[in-house]
């Protein structure tokens, strides 16, 4: 069991670079004035790692947010990721400048494939390696990768992904994917660790009223203490606050198993072995 006493505190990825386990996500937060407040708020309260993407169209606003900061470059972790238009080698490499440029960064810390383009895919890591060696990026991963195309892309390339980000809750908890990741020590990251709101289970509202927290809290305390890095998406102040507020309990081992029993496999998102965008 993972333990975290502080927003600080952080997980050593395969290459070495260190990464936050609490991370604000922006998918969905409207560039111009919401994501720059969202990402205002977030780091007023502690976060030093925002999660973005060139599909999620907010990437200016979210490099304005930190460029308005005033912290230390070094102390923020930003991560972005290729859309599946842009994969392949050359394009690649074109839409990471595009990004690059948006967020008004020299390096980013951590660039994904978005999602698994048959085909594509792994020419897109080609490309992910390139700006790797050349110190564009600290470090690369994937997002809703299964095995099966992490170790095509491993067989293929022989570098392994720092990182695999993909949908995780109590509701779906990847039990073969997070055992393959461990093997290969790539760090998983949950994506919608929320269910996208739908909170209302009754074990979550037993936990919630057992710790005086919050439904939310619960989950994101559950993800920390599995070793899951966990990115929770608001533009709310007092939810961006209160998602952070993770770090002054833990829940007991008997409690964390009661969490894992609520596993149905179900999704809310895509599925990465049948999507068609």
């Amino acid at each position: 069991m993972t333990t975290l006493k502080q927003i600080h505190d952080a997980t050593t990825l395969n290459n070495g670079v260190t990464m936050p386990w609490l991370g604000l996500g922006v998918w969905k937060t409207k560039d111009g004035d919401e994501v720059v407040q969202a990402v205002t708020d977030a780091l007023a309260a502690g976060y030093r790692s925002i999660d973005t993407a060139a599909s999620y169209g907010n990437e200016a606003g979210v490099g304005q947010a930190l460029q308005a900061s005033g912290i230390p470059r070094e102390q923020l972790f930003v991560t972005t990721k290729v859309w599946n238009a842009d994969q392949g080698f050359e394009s690649t490499l074109r839409a990471f400048e595009e990004s690059r440029r948006k967020l008004q960064l020299e390096t980013i810390d951590l660039y994904l494939i978005h999602w698994p383009v048959k085909g594509k895919y792994k020419e897109t890591w080609k490309a992910l390696i390139k700006l790797h060696d050349e110190g564009y990026v600290r470090a690369i991963g994937v997002s809703n990768f299964q095995a099966h195309h992490l170790q095509d892309l491993i067989d293929d390339s022989g570098v392994v992904p720092a990182v695999n980000q993909v949908e995780f809750h109590p509701l779906l908890q990847q039990l073969e994917l997070r055992r393959f990741c461990q093997k290969q020590r790539i760090q998983l990251e949950a994506w919608s660790p929320l269910m996208q709101g739908n909170l209302d289970l009754p074990l979550l509202t037993e936990l919630a009223g057992k710790y005086g927290k919050s439904p939310a809290q619960i989950i994101l305390r559950w993800d920390l203490q599995h070793g899951i890095v966990t990115i929770p998406k608001s533009v709310t102040k007092h939810r961006i606050q209160e998602n952070a507020d993770l770090f002054d309990f833990a829940l007991t081992d008997e409690d964390m198993t009661h969490l894992d029993g609520l596993n149905q496999d179900r999704r809310f998102g895509p599925d990465p072995d049948n999507f068609d965008f």
